[in-house]
């Protein structure tokens, strides 16, 4: 009688069990500026049981990467995701798309070999990395691996519109910051909402965001548009540079503004800004909202939903191979990204 092999199904497949034990991968041992990022030989994670395994194609690079690499501003590090002397984890990276190469004991919603993307907590720039499985989602069908990668961040757009906003149809919104990498996102997200959309760029961004469903575009270069006065139901910042006077003025008597950046400087970052906005809302109808962004499966599930209605597109502006990581970060750390940034794994 032949024996019966009675070991799990999600256990890793002859192709990671087999003698390499690492992969390659990013490595950030120290912080500074994107030249301390080196590449090499890590070794390989191991799902926990309610952890998948993924084997990552493409990775997204953003703004909060940059930060945790240079450990600015400085309360970063005193974070879970960074880490005081040095680094907490020796790979960088959180959003990326691949493919499942095994899934913990508990993990029943995905399947081997199953495209997948969705969002990490750190490690994402590499050959392999480990994702709660309540951050996965199967792979919009009409995207490739690359462009998956950074569907992940529209989920900031997302939660600060629709959950920190409070956006509902027939409202009238701002984005500043529209041309970046979430703020490409927000433009698309707030159309679905139903809401009316302004954006603000610069003018070589104008026609993109028209081109992306924008109602009504302002070129920051030749109009200010705090000059306007108020008129917007709900303000996105997405930038953080002008004052929160400034901001609130551009309301309507019962507007929301929703901070998703700060400025702030090296140390603190957008601390002040944060307390000064939440005091200043106990005397003003206009509310002050700030959050952050919590990856979720459901709200990866309507995003996938949206890209495969054709309601909504990533829009790539460049993409790496992983031997360029550091020109990739600092490309975004230099702010002025005109979509999203790719780091390829495979390929």
């Amino acid at each position: 009688m032949p024996a019966v092999d009675e070991s799990p199904s999600n256990v890793l497949p002859p192709s990671v069990e087999g003698a390499r034990r690492t992969m390659r991968a990013v490595v950030h041992r120290q912080y500074g500026e994107p030249e301390v990022l080196t590449l090499g030989e890590v070794e390989r994670p191991v799902p926990g049981d309610d952890d998948v395994l993924v084997r990552v194609h493409a990775a997204g690079v953003n703004i909060g990467d940059h930060h945790l690499i240079t450990g600015k501003p400085y309360l970063v590090r005193l974070s879970p995701f960074g880490g005081v002397p040095g680094p907490r984890h020796p790979v960088p990276g959180a959003t990326m798309a691949g493919v499942v190469e095994a899934l913990g004991a508990k993990v029943t919603g995905f399947r081997l070999g199953e495209e997948v993307y969705g969002q990490a907590a750190h490690g994402a720039f590499a050959e392999y990395v480990v994702v709660r499985a309540e951050h996965l989602a199967p792979k919009p069908r009409t995207l490739s691996f690359e462009e998956a990668a950074v569907v992940p961040w529209a989920a900031t757009a997302l939660q600060g519109l629709r959950d920190a906003g409070g956006v509902v149809a027939g409202q009238k919104v701002l984005i500043f910051g529209a041309s970046g990498g979430v703020g490409t996102w927000a433009v698309q997200i707030a159309k679905a909402l139903g809401a009316e959309v302004t954006a603000l760029c610069s003018a070589r961004n104008v026609e993109r965001m028209r081109a992306l469903g924008a109602d009504e575009v302002i070129d920051y270069g030749k109009e200010d548009f705090v000059a306007r006065g108020a008129r917007f139901d709900v303000m996105l910042d997405l930038v953080g540079s002008r004052s929160l006077a400034d901001c609130r003025s551009v309301l309507t008597p019962e507007g929301v503004y929703v901070a998703c950046a700060g400025g702030g400087g090296d140390w603190v970052g957008p601390v002040f800004r944060i307390v000064g906005g939440l005091v200043s809302s106990w005397f003003t109808r206009r509310r002050f909202k700030t959050f952050v962004m919590a990856p979720n499966g459901k709200d990866l599930a309507f995003l996938t939903a949206l890209v495969d209605a054709g309601k909504a597109k990533p829009v790539i502006e460049r993409s790496y191979p992983m031997s360029e990581v550091a020109d990739a970060l600092r490309h975004v750390g230099e702010g002025h990204a005109q979509g999203q940034t790719v780091l390829r794994i495979v390929g």
